[in-house]
């Protein structure tokens, strides 16, 4: 098998299946259609409501397990919930997750302070946002931890910008944030997902790998985990692709991109004297069982 359809059966292994696609559209449905009914008093299932997070990107990978929305509520209630005393957001919080019981009541329903997570058995998370619409398209969220606050949010940008950009580089931007998912997974990296999104981005735009098809993915992997392991290790925060909010550091992740570069070097020594087995193991030591043998 060549270098181009490994590389291509890789991104085609990490894409989320339709059969996962078609389950989460179906609880998204739902979802919105309760909230829009206590909300808005209106039947509608998707109106109100937009995926955000890395599933939203469309960066997502197989196996992923939060799946992140923001549902939008009426203005009004910005003021009674801003008005409380004590604690509004957390009794906003509360007021979504009785809503969403009432659909989903044998289903463990929960919250952690700024989101109401429903927890589905097959392993997928949804964590529901509620959130008021700005004039500048961000979003107002609660936050019910120390008291209660509001925080902003704006995911549309970095929506627009990975997806515009995505077919700008030839398709390559999302791939190689799903590879580099695959990546994080198998050597349990400290990186968030729009942080990665966010320096495929920003390493893609200068470089001649964004017009190039699968034959240079192994190349352009090497590029990239060395441009990670490069990046400055005092570094406290990124400006985020799009909407250029802080993404703060989780973790340092520079040392272990360097220990995967090093191993692309092997991989491709490997490919160049035709040793197509020893190159793959070394290929499957950074992306895991994705990759293909």
């Amino acid at each position: 098998m060549s270098v181009a359809n490994q590389f291509n059966n890789l991104c085609n292994n990490l894409k989320v299946p339709q059969s996962t696609r078609s389950t989460i559209s179906d609880r998204y449905e739902r979802i919105t259609q309760r909230l829009n009914l206590d909300f808005w008093k209106i039947n509608y299932q998707v109106k109100h409501s937009i995926y955000v997070g890395s599933y939203g990107r469309g960066t997502a990978v197989k196996g992923f397990s939060d799946l992140d929305i923001i549902f939008i509520l009426p203005p009004d209630l910005y003021r009674q919930y801003n008005s409380y005393q004590s604690n509004g957001q957390s009794a906003l919080l509360q007021s979504v997750k009785k809503s969403l019981q009432a659909t989903y009541s044998r289903t463990d329903i929960g919250g952690d302070g700024q989101v109401v997570v429903i927890q589905f058995t097959d392993g997928i998370k949804f964590e529901v946002v509620p959130a008021f619409e700005c004039k500048d398209s961000s979003f107002r969220y609660p936050d019910s931890n120390n008291g209660g606050s509001w925080k902003n949010t704006n995911p549309r940008p970095e929506i627009k910008t990975i997806k515009e950009n995505d077919k700008l580089m030839n398709g390559n931007l999302i791939n190689l944030c799903r590879m580099a998912r695959a990546w994080k997974k198998e050597w349990n990296v400290p990186m968030g997902g729009l942080l990665i999104d966010t320096l495929a981005n920003n390493f893609l735009r200068s470089l001649q790998y964004k017009y190039q098809s699968y034959i240079f993915y192994d190349l352009m992997s090497r590029d990239f985990l060395k441009y990670l392991s490069n990046q400055t290790q005092t570094q406290k925060y990124w400006s985020a692709v799009g909407s250029n909010q802080h993404i703060y550091r989780k973790g340092k992740f520079e040392y272990k991109a360097k220990q995967c570069y090093l191993i692309t070097l092997e991989a491709i020594k490997y490919q160049l004297k035709n040793r197509n087995y020893s190159a793959i193991q070394k290929w499957r030591e950074i992306y895991g069982t994705s990759f293909p043998e």
